[in-house]
């Protein structure tokens, strides 16, 4: 029998890429599930058309009243598990001082880089949050980001042996393959897609010029670049010095949903960030879509959703060669990059998802509860290794 009767998951704000996880808990534990949002949308990312979900009754808005505030403390102490993510230390210092089962949901801690650690008021922190609480025996970390491990245990050896696999699970994809399959095959010429804001950490550029590489090799194909930003200007000239205007759309920026139903007619999905990119929710969007997928080897969704030439391809983070090596053999064998694009989907419909996230959540929350370790073997809620940024070889 379930131990697990109160949950509380704590972060900044409440969002598109929480909703769906979130859903699922409250659906197991009613009124026991609590998310506790301690300040208001960013303004910037409103304008990018997140926040415009219905608020569920699970949602605790701190930043409201005094009175939300004192609630969220009095959950924070007392629930049987607490999932911390980015928000004010303090309302789980007192739960921590008592040693009750706690997560951090964390992406990475130094993904600017170690120098991290040699700024005072950043080393007092790291040790205040993660050093200092080493001794704490129900204390785990769920990884939102294949990396996430390694810069823990630079930090003196933060969460060693208690990081567990995690990230963001938006909404699973609402059609089926076949239906899938059924707009894909609707397009004249292969469909390449890339999404997000433009900025030079998201490195758009990189396929425009895998992209040209392409086009050079006497390949047909349509290149969508949805978004905006301050890298725009850039973007759209580099767009035409590789001579790509004629099969490059910019439609702007679109709402999460819209942004979805375009990776449902792409045929390949491609994400470039730099490791700045702590998780990369769009490479689990273009996945879920049953798109081929091509995924920088820094972003830190990419260990844990793509197995290299199954359910996607890596390439080496910030060359463009190798990107357009991934590229051309998708575009070369379009029958492999439908059945690719199908593991994918199968491996998000059966693990990756928001369901299955939750339930796994539960059961392991179950097992410590009762002093019991316990790690899935695979998928959300596996053990997290201890990866370095120089993992991939390929």
């Amino acid at each position: 029998m379930n131990m697990i009767k109160t949950l509380v998951l704590i972060s900044n704000y409440f969002n598109h890429h929480q909703k769906a996880f979130c859903d699922e808990m409250y659906t197991h534990l009613g009124e026991g599930f609590k998310f506790v949002e301690t300040m208001p949308m960013e303004d910037f990312r409103s304008k990018m058309g997140w926040g415009k979900e219905e608020i569920p009754p699970y949602v605790l808005k701190t930043h409201l009243s005094g009175e939300n505030d004192r609630l969220a403390y009095e959950l924070a102490e007392k629930a049987d598990v607490v999932i911390m993510g980015t928000a004010p230390e303090g309302y789980v210092k007192k739960r921590l001082d008592l040693d009750r089962l706690t997560f951090r949901l964390s992406e990475r801690a130094l993904k600017e880089g170690r120098w991290k650690i040699f700024v005072p008021y950043l080393a007092k922190k790291f040790y205040i949050n993660h050093i200092s609480r080493k001794k704490n025996k129900s204390l785990y970390c769920l990884c939102a980001g294949a990396f996430v491990a390694s810069d823990f245990e630079f930090l003196l050896g933060s969460y060693r042996d208690r990081c567990y696999k995690f990230g963001y699970f938006p909404y699973p994809e609402a059609l089926s393959w076949e239906e899938l399959t059924a707009q894909k095959r609707q397009n004249n010429k292969t469909r390449i897609l890339w999404c997000g804001r433009f900025l030079k950490l998201k490195r758009a550029d990189l396929l425009i010029k895998a992209a040209a590489a392409a086009k050079d090799k006497g390949y047909d194909f349509e290149l969508e670049i949805v978004g905006s930003g301050e890298e725009e200007k850039n973007i759209r000239a580099l767009v035409k010095d590789m001579g790509l205007e004629d099969r490059t759309v910019f439609p702007g920026y679109l709402s999460p949903e819209d942004t979805r139903h375009e990776m449902e007619k792409a045929d390949i999905y491609v994400c470039t960030s730099n490791k700045l990119e702590g998780w990369g929710a769009v490479i689990y969007e273009g996945l879920s879509a049953g798109c081929a997928t091509i995924a920088t080897s820094m972003a830190g969704a990419t260990p844990f959703l793509i197995k290299d030439g199954v359910t996607g391809y890596i390439y080496r983070s910030g060359d463009a060669g190798s990107l357009a090596d991934r590229l051309l053999k998708l575009l070369e064998d379009p029958d492999g990059a439908r059945g690719m694009g199908r593991r994918a989907y199968e491996q998000m419909r059966d693990s990756w998802n928001p369901a299955e996230a939750a339930a796994r959540v539960l059961e392991v929350s179950d097992h410590l509860l009762k002093g019991e370790e316990y790690f899935y073997e695979d998928g959300p809620l596996s053990k997290a290794p201890v990866l370095y940024e120089d993992w991939y070889r390929g």
